[in-house]
C-alpha cells in the first residue's frame, strides 16, 4: 500500500493508463479475431468478395495497431511483427 501522497497519485495514474492501454489491446485482439474468421471463411469458399472482405478486415487491424503504436501502447517492432504475420496469412 502506498504511503506518501506522490505514491498514491502515481498509483491512480498507473491504473488510469492501464485501463486505457487495455482498451487498445482488447480492440486489437477483437479485430484480429474477426480477420482470422474471415480468412477461415475464404479458405472454404474461394471468391473475390471474400478476398475483399479479408483485405478490408486487415486494413482495420492495421489501423488499430498503428493507433496503439502512436499512443505508446505497443512497441513499433511488436506492431511490425504482428502486421507481418497477419499479412502472411492472407498470402
Amino acid at each position: 500500500m502506498p504511503q506518501t501522497k506522490s505514491h498514491i497519485k502515481n498509483k491512480k495514474v498507473i491504473l488510469r493508463n492501464r485501463n486505457s492501454n487495455k482498451k487498445y489491446k482488447i480492440a486489437i485482439k477483437q479485430s484480429i479475431k474477426e480477420y482470422l474468421l474471415s480468412i477461415k471463411s475464404i479458405i472454404n469458399v474461394n471468391n473475390e468478395e471474400g478476398l475483399k472482405l479479408c483485405q478490408n478486415n486487415l486494413s482495420i487491424v492495421y489501423k488499430k495497431i498503428d493507433k496503439a503504436v502512436k499512443k505508446n501502447v505497443l512497441h513499433k517492432n511488436t506492431a511490425a511483427r504482428k502486421k507481418s504475420r497477419l499479412a502472411r496469412l492472407l498470402k
